[in-house]
């Protein structure tokens, strides 16, 4: 593993160990529970106009490495999906909000403040596999390259907890195209960048349109 990506959860600040990672990446069986755990996230349900979220972002080079790279996956894999825009793709953290139109300022402000409290410097991450969920989602994942993402999920969601959340694991990824076919994990050369901030994302659902709302710095 490299150097770049060799923090421990100590460089954090000491909280509690993530559970060991394999060295040489996911077995068969640990894929397959990645997608099991993916598998219900597109169930037909109410159909929701305004979704607010919190997310890290690559930085636009990365962005656009990512998009490059994407479509060469696409093409080689036979896939017909619509990649995502370039601007769209990040990491979720967490959803604060679905539903019809946008909650009043001061909710949306207090999410922001609490997001601002957050212990946490900046940090690197990588996505060094690629693979597709149940749910026809193809994503890059990672494995030790991800931990920092992880820590932050954790205390962002400690410091929303009395937000109203789908409660699931959490799986860092990055999010490239929807198709109907699925491809099993492979290793990738590395996509990397320096996480600096938080972004809280307004998308308008079924219109592809992201909008920022607020950005949080880390440190």
């Amino acid at each position: 593993m490299s150097a770049l990506f060799g923090a421990t959860i100590e460089t954090f600040g000491g909280h509690p160990p993530l559970a060991p990672r394999q060295e040489q990446g996911l077995s068969r069986l640990g894929t397959d529970r990645l997608r099991r755990r993916h598998a219900g996230m597109h169930r037909a349900g109410p159909r929701f106009t305004d979704r607010l979220f919190f997310a890290v972002l690559p930085d636009a080079e990365t962005a656009e490495r990512i998009s490059e790279r994407a479509a060469t996956w696409r093409a080689r894999h036979g896939l017909t999906g619509r990649l995502l825009k370039t601007g769209h793709f990040h990491v979720t953290l967490a959803t604060v909000h679905e539903g019809h139109g946008l909650p009043d300022a001061d909710e949306i402000d207090g999410w922001v403040a609490r997001a601002g409290e957050i212990p946490m410097p900046s940090f690197r991450v990588g996505f060094d596999r690629l693979m597709s969920f149940a749910n026809g989602a193809l994503v890059l994942t990672g494995d030790d390259s991800t931990v920092g993402m992880e820590v932050l999920q954790q205390r962002l969601s400690d410091s929303l907890d009395d937000t109203p959340r789908p409660a699931r694991r959490y799986t860092p990824h990055v999010t490239l195209l929807h198709d109907g076919r699925h491809i099993d994990a492979e290793p990738v050369e590395p996509i990397a960048w320096t996480v600096g901030e938080i972004v809280l994302v307004h998308s308008l659902i079924g219109q592809t349109t992201h909008r920022h709302v607020a950005r949080i710095p880390l440190g």
